[in-house]
């Protein structure tokens, strides 16, 4: 059996909010987020957050789960590293996920 995990890297419309997460589900996980702008309950819904910027995929969820706190101990610097080695021109990523 083939298993799905992602860790992601979103940001609000104006890249200045970055947001880690891991999900078995990244389009509907997408979906949640860009449904829960506004959400003052939530860091995300909070910051307008919900466009993808960076993700990594893994077949165990132990590892997805080890690399995103990885990832949420580094500093801004580092993660802005992380996106532009991986998406040069930090383009919104949403439409991407589709085909995952």
């Amino acid at each position: 059996m083939n298993h799905n995990y992602f860790v992601y890297i979103i940001t609000n419309p104006k890249k200045s909010v970055l947001y880690t997460g891991v999900t078995n589900d990244l389009a509907n996980r997408l979906q949640q987020h860009f449904a829960n702008k506004g959400n003052k309950s939530t860091f995300a819904g909070r910051y307008f957050c919900f466009n993808l910027l960076y993700f990594e995929k893994f077949d165990r969820v132990e590892h997805a789960i080890a690399r995103e706190k990885e990832i949420k101990g580094w500093t801004r610097e580092k993660k802005e590293n992380l996106i532009t080695e991986f998406n040069p021109s930090w383009r919104f990523l949403n439409c991407d996920v589709v085909d995952l």
